[in-house]
């Protein structure tokens, strides 16, 4: 990088647009979608795709709802012209698809695109031709007068053409290539010389598109040039007014939202975004910032793995991970502050009120992704992520206070490992360090009495350094008389401070969880869990399990 960049780079010139309307306004429906993954997404492929590939990328697109798809460049390659033949001879195009084809203003390549629509119903034919200034210096050597011409006669020759096929119902749109960075006054002045030439009509309107074919500044930027164009073009009743952003500053979506908001009616992008250099706008994204504002985009994304999952084996290009929407870990919270706040929402979200799950602009339900990925842990995670897995995985709802006793024993395993722990290996581990803690005491088994003062008594079973042995005791409560008969067997006082409890499966499959935090001695207070048919028995073992826990060795009375 040099030192003063703007002797290399000159400051993009922005349009004075004194009174724009665009900030003001706010999009309240979705545009005419036009996918061009099948043209302009196919040409930034390293291999391009396949005639098979290309069709089942077709019939994918109709599945998900795209009425305007282009198919190809039927004039530049023999299998973009063979993928047309095909869809129109086999009849892969429904009623309600409009396939779309580009050309450049030249007679005989406009004539062999025309012989690819032979037998459409419908087509669009779209022709571009560059009108920036260092096209018509560099490539073409021309003035202003010279491009205009280029696209004049080219539309000529369309409508011409076009003349020649009238079985199928044409729509013309074309394209000032690099309108991003062309004269605005001249780039109307070349859009309404094309629109006086072809001469559409209320019942057949022309679809005039503006490509930000290099993104040349901030989303606003354009937004301006497509109000004032949109204010300023003759026939403007006549006209679809199309953008085509493409990403080369990384705020294509922006610059396609505030299009719509300064007038545009139609949006050409791709799945994802794929497209030539750092690609086009991405229409997923585009589409779903529609779904989270509550209004319907028309395209069916409810199972967005699969869209993902086609898209990269047609492309043979991974959907980033970080991927809006479509992401594997677009939904997934590592951070324990974000754990904690989005267990809390799913907790108290009502099925059919407003959505409202913090960090979670979309309920992944919505795109066919479950819950099982939101929440996973590291050394990063906190005791909420930690209950959510638990919950999720295995019906276990943790009181506060285990929540942050058993995270500590997750991020300590986390820290030497370096890695995450996905639910099975969390679930197991609170198995081993809670449910399995049977030495040096292993409970066998108890039996409870109410005594004539309505006190409790119990008598354990257990095994202690392979004997059975028992111990007893009385309390006000079962689980009070469980802890005096405990705190013999040890020689310290073992007492309950706190007491939970829920079930677990349905049917004749439910268990009893009991969560009890005890203190044993001078120890700190800490839980004992256990699960069984018979709630006493869970609290019983649950009390053993935490003694485990606390003593190493006990000598039995």
């Amino acid at each position: 990088m040099i030192a003063n960049p703007h002797t290399k780079y000159q400051a993009f010139q922005s349009i004075k647009l004194k009174k724009r309307q665009w900030p003001n306004n706010t999009i309240s429906a979705p545009p005419i979608w036009m996918s061009t993954d099948l043209r302009d997404g196919n040409q930034a492929l390293i291999d391009p795709m396949s005639i098979q590939t290309k069709l089942k990328f077709f019939k994918a697109l109709v599945a998900i709802g795209f009425k305007q798809i282009e198919v190809g460049f039927p004039s530049a390659s023999e299998i973009d012209f063979n993928f047309v033949r095909l869809l129109i001879e086999d009849k892969h195009i429904p009623e309600d698809v409009t396939i779309e084809v580009l050309v450049q203003a030249r007679f005989d390549l406009i004539e062999k695109t025309v012989e690819s629509l032979r037998g459409a119903k419908q087509a669009i034919l779209h022709m571009y031709n560059p009108v920036a200034p260092a096209f018509r210096q560099i490539v073409y050597k021309t003035d202003k007068a010279g491009v205009k011409k280029i696209a004049t006669q080219g539309t000529q020759w369309v409508k011409q053409l076009t003349a020649n096929a009238p079985e199928v119902n044409w729509t013309y749109q074309y394209s000032p290539e690099v309108f991003s960075s062309t004269e605005i006054r001249f780039a109307k002045e070349v859009c309404d010389a094309v629109v006086e030439v072809w001469q559409p009509s209320a019942d057949n309107k022309i679809i005039i598109n503006l490509p930000a074919t290099v993104e040349m500044n901030t989303p606003n930027t354009y937004a301006d040039q497509i109000e004032w164009m949109h204010t300023h073009l003759k026939q403007r009743q006549h006209i679809i007014l199309s953008v085509h952003p493409h990403n080369d500053r990384g705020t294509a979506v922006a610059a396609a939202e505030l299009a719509l908001m300064a007038g545009a009616d139609r949006v050409e992008g791709c799945l994802f975004g794929n497209g030539e250099r750092t690609g086009n706008v991405d229409l997923v994204t585009l589409a779903m910032n529609l779904y989270t504002q509550g209004i319907h985009p028309e395209l069916d994304f409810s199972n967005i793995d699969q869209t993902r999952k086609l898209v990269e084996e047609c492309n043979q290009l991974p959907v980033h991970p970080r991927h809006p929407y479509a992401g594997e870990l677009v939904f997934t919270a590592f951070s324990g502050s974000h754990q904690d706040a989005i267990k809390k929402g799913l907790a108290v979200q009502q099925q059919d009120g407003l959505w409202n799950v913090p960090y979670l602009p979309i309920d992944p339900a919505d795109l066919g992704r479950n819950y099982d990925a939101v929440v996973r842990v590291n050394s990063q995670s906190g005791k909420g992520g930690v209950s959510f897995l638990l919950d999720r995985a295995a019906g276990l709802q943790l009181p506060r206070r285990l929540q942050i006793e058993f995270s500590r024993i997750v991020q300590t395993v986390n820290d030497k490992t370096g890695k995450e722990s996905h639910a099975n290996a969390i679930v197991e581990l609170f198995e081993q360090e809670y449910f399995k803690q049977d030495t040096p005491v292993e409970f066998i088994s108890s039996q409870f009495s109410t005594l004539t003062d309505g006190q409790q008594s119990i008598d354990i079973q257990f095994n202690y350094q392979s004997k059975k042995q028992k111990v007893s005791g009385i309390g006000n409560g079962p689980i009070d008389a469980a802890a005096n008969a405990l705190s013999q067997l040890v020689k310290q006082p073992v007492e309950v401070v706190d007491y939970h409890e829920h079930s677990i499966g349905s049917g004749s499959d439910v268990s009893a969880v009991c969560y009890i935090e005890l203190k044993v001695g001078e120890h700190s207070a800490s839980f004992g869990v256990a699960k069984d048919s018979n709630i006493m028995i869970a609290a019983v073992k649950a009390l053993v399990g935490g003694v485990n826990r606390k003593v190493g060795a006990v000598s039995p009375s």
